[in-house]
């Protein structure tokens, strides 16, 4: 991507923006200014420092952030510290280096780079301009002052909320030039999200800039800016993990979907029906993403399944049925090691329990079912019913509902299905092609690319939300055709406790059914 393909009216905001910028910088060069260049100096080393670890791999693994994400966010300190000690224009020069030093991640670097050094300048500027205005010397300590708490805290405040506030308005102008966003979705939410995150950088700003004015000096405020640091490098140490987590789960489920042609795309939509039914039932954040991660590999045992047997067109044979009962231990064996799934473990393993005790592997019966599987159960039968496999054809999900209410009880939870049945009447279901119908993109050289296309079986309809009316449309299925087996020939029923066959790979599990 060059410089000619930044549209116009964002070329000419950002040539707005560097003129703007000038304007802030240059009174500094101005005869009786009176820099106090020393300041400025050391401050913009310091600044420029703090952003040498991101664009330097070496240095950044040295210091332990080889891929952390210390961009000029995380160092707002220093600038904010500066607006509070020097003059408007001096302030708005120690962003610069800094700024021309950052990293950047998308072309054009160099564009990039000058927008983003002309609006720290001018956000700086305008953060000292408020805390000048408000007497920021006085309060902070100067000469013959000492500083005055809590009426500190009343410049350091506002030349936060200024900063903060040009940098949205400033982003969100850019939003709308380059990116052709309408001027009502270009501010959305943004001040909010933003404001928690700079009222922090000013009391740390506030914090150094009344250490460097104390006796001790400029040296003693460095030190505010070690808790900064490890603050940063423990929230970039969550967001490596979290990207490790979502790496090994995407590993998984591509493998699945690999191996399983017919249902690609099934374990992300279970993942998602599984989060609206956890998001209806109230469940705490964290506990709704572990459980969302239960729905996207609730079939990964199907790894350890022989592909005829996945990819077999109709009903299975008995013995197709005991080995493919068999995928939900699979799946726990091999996710047992992976300590954040957590309860998801126990929903991989149980998934296919039935309320009545006639479910798989283990016959478990009402409560004794973790809570995770008992949503995932209803998902995975709502998702299979819905949608086209290579022995059936997608119902109506009106039909699915009606399906899933009569089985109630017996098959599924009542409270989950009551959940999935509220969540739909809501929000909808985004139904989509799957895996045997033309025109889903695939990986390269695999059934459902352009040029490898298995046989179409009916007309394909483009992705639509269905609403869930409580009606059912149509006559009911066959009282055992729910999904199992994911929609294949019903099973025969087990008698409630029992158990599987001695060749399984584990022991029964104890009462409350967790492994």
């Amino acid at each position: 991507m060059g410089v000619m393909a930044i549209p116009w009216a964002a070329r000419v905001y950002i040539g707005c923006a560097l003129v703007g910028a000038a304007g802030c910088a240059l009174p500094t060069l101005s005869p009786g200014a009176h820099t106090p260049w020393s300041a400025v100096a050391l401050l913009a080393a310091l600044y420029a420092l703090c952003e040498l670890p991101a664009r330097c791999p070496l240095l950044g693994r040295l210091l332990g952030g080889a891929t952390a994400p210390m961009g000029a966010g995380s160092f707002f300190p220093v600038l904010l510290a500066s607006a509070l000690l020097l003059p408007p224009a001096a302030a708005a020069l120690t962003a610069l280096p800094g700024a021309l030093l950052a990293r950047v991640e998308q072309r054009p670097a160099g564009v990039r780079r000058v927008w983003r050094a002309s609006q720290l300048l001018i956000a700086v500027w305008a953060a000292a301009l408020v805390a000048e205005t408000l007497g920021c010397d006085e309060v902070i300590g100067k000469g013959a002052y000492i500083p005055d708490f809590p009426y500190a805290l009343l410049p350091a405040a506002a030349s936060a909320l200024t900063f903060c506030l040009v940098l949205t308005a400033l982003d969100g102008g850019i939003r709308i030039a380059a990116e052709r966003i309408p001027p009502r979705r270009a501010w959305r939410g943004q001040p909010g999200r933003a404001l928690a995150p700079y009222a922090v950088h000013g009391l740390a700003g506030l914090m150094m800039a009344v250490l460097w004015r104390s006796t001790y000096g400029p040296v003693a405020a460095l030190f505010v800016l070690l808790p900064m640091y490890i603050s940063c490098w423990v929230f970039a140490q969550y967001h490596r993990e979290s990207a490790a987590h979502q790496a090994t789960i995407r590993a998984l489920v591509q493998a699945v979907d690999i191996k399983d042609r017919y249902t690609r795309g099934h374990s992300e939509r279970v993942g998602r029906a599984s989060a609206l039914i956890a998001h209806e039932l109230g469940m705490a954040e964290e506990r709704l993403e572990i459980l969302r991660f239960a729905g996207i590999l609730h079939d990964v045992g199907k790894l350890g399944v022989p592909t005829r047997v996945l990819r077999k067109d109709g009903p299975l044979t008995p013995e197709e049925r005991r080995i493919i009962e068999l995928h939900p231990e699979y799946g726990h064996e091999m996710v047992r090691g992976i300590g954040f799934l957590g309860e998801a473990r126990a929903a991989i393993l149980h998934h296919h329990e039935r309320m009545d005790g006639s479910g798989y592997p283990y016959g478990l019966t009402g409560s004794q079912i973790p809570e995770f599987a008992r949503v995932v159960a209803v998902a995975d039968a709502f998702d299979a019913m819905t949608s086209t496999r290579s022995y059936s054809r997608a119902r109506p999900v009106a039909t699915a509902v009606a399906e899933l209410e009569r089985c109630s009880g017996t098959h599924f939870d009542p409270r989950m299905v009551g959940a999935l049945v509220r969540a739909l009447d809501r929000h909808g279901w985004q139904t989509a092609v799957t895996a045997d119908e033309p025109g889903l993109p695939g990986l390269p050289g695999l059934p459902g690319r352009p040029g490898n296309v298995p046989a179409a079986r009916g007309p394909v309809a483009a992705p639509r939300t269905v609403r869930a009316p409580r009606a059912a449309a149509g006559p009911p299925p066959a009282p055992d055709a729910i999904a199992t087996l994911d929609g294949r020939a019903a099973l025969p029923a087990r008698r409630p406790g029992a158990r599987v066959a001695p060749h399984a790979p584990h022991a029964p599990v104890p009462p409350g059914g967790r492994a």
